[in-house]
C-alpha cells in the first residue's frame, strides 16, 4: 500500500501548491468482508477530484458527500458504509475522514524514507461509528519522529487506533532493452512498482525509452551498485545469450524475492553449464532460485501477454502461493 499513499501525498502536494482543500479517508477498521482491507487510503480534492480508492469503486461517492462537511468545517470525522444491504461484500466499513495540512518537514521526511527503501509506521486514532472529533487522525512514524498529517493538532492516543507497518515500495529490476521489456516496464509500474532498468550501453537507450520507468542504468553487468532486498524483484531478458551469461557471472551473490530467466528450459540449462564451468563454485541455491521460463503458464504470445504472465508469477512467488508456473512445465513453451 505504499505506493499508493505515495501516489496521494503527490497528488496532495499539487493539490495545495494551488490552495485546493484535500481530505483523506483511511479505512480504519472493517466487520465482516469487503473488496480491500483496512489502511486503504483515497484523496479527496474540494474541486471533485478523487486520488486512489477505499473500495472497488461503489463506495467511493458516499464517502465524498459525507468529507463535505469534513472541507467546511475542519474538523475530522467517523462514517461507516454498511455493505451488507447494497453490496456483496457483506461487510462494514468504518471510515476516517481527515483534512490534511502536512508540514514541509513531514513531507521532506516522507519522501526520505522513500528513497531510502525503509519501512514506517502509520497510526490512525478513531472510534467506530459516526463521529466528530478534532483528535481524530493520522500520523506517520519514522525512527523516532512522528509526523501528524495535520500539523495543526494534538492526537488523542487513548482512542481506538489503527497501526499500520508500511513497506517500501516494491522493486522490479528489468535487465533487457527489446520490446518485451518495454511492457513489461510499462505494466509494473501500473500495479505501483518502482522500476528499474539496465541496459547495455551499447544499446543507447534512455528512460524515456521506457514509459514508467524511475530509473536507467547503462551497465555490461560490472558497476550496477544495485541492492536486492526482499522488496526486489529480477528479470533477466536480453535476448542475448552472451549477455545473459555475463549477467548472471554478475549477479551470482544476489538473492532478490524474484529472480526470472526469459527464454525455453534448454537454453536455461545451457547457461546453467557454461556458468558452473566459469564459476564450480557457486552456490546451488543460486540457480534454484531462479524461475526459467519466467511467467505463469497462461498461453501467453504476444509481449503484453508475457508481461503479464511474468507479472503474475512474480506475485504469486512473493506471497509464497502455489502457482502453475513454466519453469515446472515439461517440453516445448508452446504446443
Amino acid at each position: 500500500m505504499t505506493h499508493e499513499l505515495k501516489k496521494i501525498i503527490r497528488a496532495y502536494e499539487k493539490a495545495a501548491a494551488l490552495g485546493v482543500k484535500s481530505v483523506l479517508a483511511t479505512v480504519v477498521a472493517l466487520d465482516g468482508s469487503s473488496y480491500r482491507r483496512p489502511g486503504v487510503r483515497m484523496l479527496l480534492l474540494e474541486n471533485g477530484t478523487m486520488v486512489g480508492a477505499v473500495s472497488g469503486g461503489c463506495v467511493e461517492k458516499e464517502v465524498f458527500r459525507q468529507a463535505e462537511s469534513v472541507f467546511k468545517s475542519g474538523i475530522p470525522k467517523m462514517m461507516t458504509y454498511d455493505g451488507r444491504y447494497r453490496l456483496g461484500c457483506e461487510g462494514i466499513l468504518y471510515v476516517l475522514l481527515e483534512p490534511m495540512d502536512v508540514s514541509t518537514e513531514a513531507l521532506k521526511a516522507f519522501h526520505q524514507v522513500l528513497k531510502a527503501r525503509e519501512t514506517f509506521n502509520i497510526e490512525s486514532f478513531y472510534q467506530k461509528g459516526h463521529a466528530e472529533n478534532k483528535k481524530f487522525g493520522s500520523q506517520y512514524i519514522i525512527g523516532d519522529s512522528i509526523f501528524p498529517f495535520r500539523s495543526d493538532t494534538k492526537l488523542d492516543s487513548n482512542l481506538d487506533a489503527f497501526k499500520q507497518k508500511m513497506n517500501p515500495c516494491f522493486r522490479l529490476v528489468i535487465i533487457g532493452a527489446e520490446h518485451d521489456a518495454v511492457q513489461l516496464c510499462s505494466f509494473a509500474a501500473m500495479t505501483g512498482w518502482e522500476v528499474t532498468m539496465v541496459v547495455h550501453p551499447k544499446e543507447e537507450k534512455t528512460i524515456e525509452d521506457f514509459p514508467g520507468a524511475t530509473t536507467l542504468i547503462a551497465d555490461e553487468g560490472e558497476t550496477m551498485n544495485l541492492v536486492f532486498d526482499d522488496t526486489t524483484a529480477l528479470m533477466l531478458m536480453t535476448h542475448s545469450y552472451v549477455k545473459d551469461l555475463k549477467y548472471l557471472i554478475a549477479l551470482k551473490e544476489e538473492k532478490p524475492s524474484y529472480f526470472g530467466l526469459l527464454g525455453p528450459a534448454r537454453r536455461r540449462e545451457k547457461l546453467f553449464d557454461e556458468l558452473l564451468e566459469v564459476d564450480s563454485d557457486i552456490n546451488p541455491n543460486f540457480l534454484e532460485q531462479i524461475n526459467g521460463p519466467a511467467g505463469l503458464d497462461i498461453g501467453a504470445e504476444t509481449p503484453q501477454e508475457i508481461a503479464l504472465a511474468i507479472l503474475s508469477e512474480i506475485i504469486a512467488v512473493v506471497n509464497e502461493k502455489e502457482v502453475n508456473s513454466l519453469k515446472e512445465k515439461q517440453g516445448k513453451i508452446h504446443a
